[in-house]
């Protein structure tokens, strides 16, 4: 109770000294966003998990909540203004610290970081993939339900652009343009709607650990793929076959019959500087793959 009473005294603290946003500010800057920005400026000892699970709630409670998972041995606080002397006195161990980090404005001075700031991992992903999907908000949409038209109207602009099928079903053509190089335009990594017909595929997609566009296929080099892990820089395709239903013959002859296509995926994420990876559904279909081409990274998707 007295823990809660503390924190319903720094909410009224921190409500009755916010000023009204923007009408702009408001538009252009969620509240989750704002969180992971401010808390991208303080030391994490939990790689900053706790504030992106927190981050949609208000700030005071984003930190009540993650404050134990502050590295306190990098911060100096210090109550420059007074305005935490009543509050403060309730909050025990918490005491000035949490009281001056639910501010709504943090006064020069008031909290002191020894040492450089590397923004946590946790916290550097979820903003990665913010900026990834508002990069290009023509090609992103309003919404995750929304059509892409846009694409097409890229690849007019740049013919190395042309959008191809994702692999999943079917051969795409090979392309005769020239391969792109890290940095240029064909390389950036634009969203894409999934491709329509399999929603089985594009859960397991969806799934991939850190996957940086969950909802979307993401657009490189000219090739529609899976997903991106910005963490890695890697390119996903997402192979969903029934594969292990099949006999041991045609196992061989599927895996022969598709490897051009994935030895084409890996040249055009590689020419763009990232890495490529596969994933399956069985320790089959990865056995047979790697027997054609130690070189490929194939993943058995567990959570699929």
């Amino acid at each position: 109770m007295r823990s809660r009473a503390c924190i319903g005294l720094l909410l009224l603290l921190s409500a009755c000294a916010t000023s009204t946003p923007s009408p702009s500010a408001r538009g252009t800057r969620s509240q989750r966003i704002a969180n992971l920005q401010r808390a991208a400026t303080l030391p994490w000892t939990d790689g900053g998990q706790c504030v992106v699970r927190e981050a949609s709630q208000p700030w005071p409670v984003l930190i009540e909540r993650c404050y134990q998972a502050l590295d306190h041995d990098r911060l100096e606080f210090h109550d420059t203004e007074g305005r935490c002397a009543v509050a403060s006195a309730g909050a025990g161990a918490m005491g000035v610290g949490l009281c001056v980090l639910v501010a709504p404005e943090i006064v020069v001075g008031a909290v002191i970081v020894l040492g450089v700031v590397v923004v946590a991992v946790a916290i550097k992903e979820e903003l990665d993939a913010y900026a990834l999907r508002h990069a290009y908000p023509e090609e992103a949409g309003a919404s995750r339900g929304a059509k892409v038209a846009s694409r097409e109207a890229e690849a007019q602009r740049n013919p190395k652009l042309k959008p191809e099928p994702a692999g999943q079903d079917g051969f795409p053509p090979v392309p005769t343009e020239p391969l792109g190089r890290e940095r240029h335009p064909e390389c950036r990594p634009v969203p894409v709607s999934h491709r329509g017909g399999n929603d089985n595929h594009n859960r397991c997609a969806d799934a991939i650990r850190n996957n940086s566009v969950p909802g979307w296929d993401v657009l490189v080099n000219g090739k529609q793929f899976d997903a991106l892990v910005l963490a890695t820089r890697t390119l996903w395709e997402v192979k969903t076959d029934d594969f292990d239903i099949q006999s041991l013959r045609s196992q061989r002859f599927f895996a022969k019959v598709k490897l051009p296509e994935i030895k084409r995926e890996k040249r055009l994420a590689e020419a763009c500087g990232y890495n490529f990876a596969i994933g399956v559904r069985s320790a089959a279909h990865k056995a047979a793959l790697l027997e054609l081409d130690r070189s490929l990274n194939v993943v058995v998707m567990d959570w699929c």
